[in-house]
């Protein structure tokens, strides 16, 4: 009787290990649908404005008086030309050439997050970033931050053109 229970034990010692050695495969993370890759879109990544509830964004008046507008590029894939546009802030502008409607919001020269807000800590363009909506055919297609030093974090992504944020524009 006790080679049998010291066989059982050997058994479930080694049937336990050998499940617990196994590599667990993690599921396939989906990527981002066209025109959903920043924050505030639905699934994304990034969490500003995402996947909860939206971060408060403080401007500091220091900040909000300093600067009028914004100049973004656009760049039309198909063609392979760009524009440059000087849009005002807190301001709606069609892009040419394309059914799109571009809304700048507010520019932050020195963005800054926190757990539950955006503001800017200074008004050095330390880190240069503005809101910006984007809608379609009356739909939103894009709603979040280009950033004028990391132009590949969370891009604004569709097949027919591209955003990059270049500068703000001061008073």
């Amino acid at each position: 009787m006790k080679r049998i229970a010291l066989l059982l034990t050997v058994l479930f010692v080694f049937t336990l290990t050998g499940t617990a050695c196994k590599k667990k495969e993690q599921p396939p993370v989906p990527p981002p649908a066209p025109g959903q890759g920043m924050p505030g879109a639905p699934g994304a990544p990034h969490g500003m404005m995402g996947g909860g509830p939206e971060k408060q964004v403080t401007v500091p008046a220091a900040v909000k008086g300093s600067w009028k507008a914004v100049k973004i590029e656009v760049e039309y894939k198909k063609t392979k030309s760009k524009k440059v546009l000087t849009v005002p802030l807190n301001s709606d502008l069609k892009i040419p050439d394309t059914d799109m409607t571009l809304k700048v919001g507010e520019f932050l020269p020195h963005f800054a997050m926190t757990a539950d807000s955006i503001t800017s800590n200074s008004n050095n363009p330390e880190n240069p970033a503005v809101g910006i909506d984007i809608a379609q055919g009356g739909k939103i297609a894009f709603h979040g931050w280009l950033f004028s030093k990391f132009p590949d974090i969370h891009p604004f992504q569709n097949d027919s053109i591209g955003l990059k944020l270049l500068e703000g524009v001061k008073k």
